[in-house]
Protein backbone atom coordinates (compact mmCIF):
# COMPACT_ATOMS: atom_id res chain seq x y z
CA UNK A 1 0.00 0.00 0.00
CA UNK A 2 2.69 2.22 -0.88
CA UNK A 3 2.12 5.65 -2.27
CA UNK A 4 4.58 7.52 -4.74
CA UNK A 5 2.99 10.46 -5.68
CA UNK A 6 2.57 12.03 -2.00
CA UNK A 7 0.80 15.16 -4.09
CA UNK A 8 -2.31 13.00 -3.50
CA UNK A 9 -1.91 12.33 0.11
CA UNK A 10 -5.21 13.03 2.12
CA UNK A 11 -4.79 11.14 4.94
CA UNK A 12 -1.98 9.16 6.48
CA UNK A 13 -3.39 7.11 9.45
CA UNK A 14 -1.06 5.92 11.84
CA UNK A 15 -1.93 2.39 12.89
CA UNK A 16 -0.96 1.56 16.80
CA UNK A 17 1.13 -1.96 16.83
CA UNK A 18 2.37 -1.32 20.64
CA UNK A 19 1.77 -4.33 23.16
CA UNK A 20 -1.31 -3.13 24.61
CA UNK A 21 -3.05 -2.18 20.95
CA UNK A 22 -1.85 -5.65 19.72
CA UNK A 23 -3.52 -7.53 22.44
CA UNK A 24 -6.90 -5.45 21.48
CA UNK A 25 -6.97 -6.10 17.88
CA UNK A 26 -4.44 -3.87 16.36
CA UNK A 27 -3.64 -6.58 14.14
CA UNK A 28 -7.01 -7.10 12.62
CA UNK A 29 -7.88 -3.31 13.11
CA UNK A 30 -4.95 -2.74 10.79
CA UNK A 31 -5.68 -5.41 8.46
CA UNK A 32 -9.47 -4.02 8.26
CA UNK A 33 -8.43 -0.17 7.54
CA UNK A 34 -6.00 -1.59 4.97
CA UNK A 35 -8.35 -4.18 3.54
CA UNK A 36 -11.32 -0.73 3.32
CA UNK A 37 -8.89 1.06 1.53
CA UNK A 38 -8.13 -1.19 -1.21
CA UNK A 39 -11.71 -1.90 -1.26
CA UNK A 40 -12.85 1.79 -1.15
CA UNK A 41 -9.84 2.15 -3.90
CA UNK A 42 -8.72 4.54 -1.75
CA UNK A 43 -5.06 3.47 -1.86
CA UNK A 44 -3.99 6.58 -4.41
CA UNK A 45 -4.97 9.28 -1.36
CA UNK A 46 -4.93 7.32 1.90
CA UNK A 47 -1.62 5.90 3.27
CA UNK A 48 -0.88 3.58 6.63
CA UNK A 49 1.80 3.17 8.72
CA UNK A 50 2.36 0.93 11.86
CA UNK A 51 4.00 2.51 14.44
CA UNK A 52 4.66 0.96 18.20
CA UNK A 53 3.34 2.61 21.13
CA UNK A 54 2.01 6.12 20.68
CA UNK A 55 1.51 6.15 24.43
CA UNK A 56 -2.72 6.03 24.77
CA UNK A 57 -2.75 1.90 26.37
CA UNK A 58 -5.58 2.86 28.15
CA UNK A 59 -7.30 3.55 24.70
CA UNK A 60 -5.77 0.97 22.75
CA UNK A 61 -6.32 -0.01 20.13
CA UNK A 62 -5.24 3.30 18.91
CA UNK A 63 -5.60 4.76 15.61
CA UNK A 64 -4.34 8.89 14.50
CA UNK A 65 -5.06 10.53 11.15
CA UNK A 66 -2.98 12.90 10.19
CA UNK A 67 -2.75 16.09 8.79
CA UNK A 68 -6.12 16.24 10.23
CA UNK A 69 -4.36 15.69 13.71
CA UNK A 70 -7.23 13.27 14.88
CA UNK A 71 -6.61 10.17 17.69
CA UNK A 72 -9.02 7.56 18.05
CA UNK A 73 -9.20 5.00 20.76
CA UNK A 74 -11.35 1.78 21.26
CA UNK A 75 -10.60 0.91 17.65
CA UNK A 76 -12.01 -2.22 16.38
CA UNK A 77 -11.96 -4.07 13.07
CA UNK A 78 -15.33 -2.74 12.15
CA UNK A 79 -14.63 1.14 13.45
CA UNK A 80 -11.65 0.71 11.38
CA UNK A 81 -13.25 0.26 8.02
CA UNK A 82 -15.82 2.77 9.41
CA UNK A 83 -12.94 5.16 9.73
CA UNK A 84 -11.98 5.19 6.39
CA UNK A 85 -15.38 4.77 4.70
CA UNK A 86 -15.47 8.03 6.69
CA UNK A 87 -12.39 9.59 5.18
CA UNK A 88 -13.07 8.90 2.20
CA UNK A 89 -16.16 11.35 2.69
CA UNK A 90 -14.60 13.94 4.40
CA UNK A 91 -15.76 13.07 7.86
CA UNK A 92 -14.48 11.99 11.22
CA UNK A 93 -15.22 8.88 13.25
CA UNK A 94 -17.44 10.02 15.84
CA UNK A 95 -18.04 8.00 18.78
CA UNK A 96 -14.09 7.51 18.86
CA UNK A 97 -12.39 10.47 18.28
CA UNK A 98 -10.26 11.15 21.88
CA UNK A 99 -8.83 14.55 20.53
CA UNK A 100 -7.88 16.67 17.47
CA UNK A 101 -3.94 17.88 18.25
CA UNK A 102 -4.48 20.42 15.32
CA UNK A 103 -6.80 21.88 17.63
CA UNK A 104 -5.56 22.13 20.67
CA UNK A 105 -3.10 25.10 22.08
CA UNK A 106 0.27 24.86 21.96
CA UNK A 107 1.39 25.71 25.85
Amino acid sequence: MAIYNLDQLQHHILLCNGGTCMRNEGEEVTQAVRDEIAKQQAGGFIHTTRTKCNGRCDDGCVTIVYPQGDWYGKMTPESGRELVQALCKGDKLDGHLITNVANTPAN
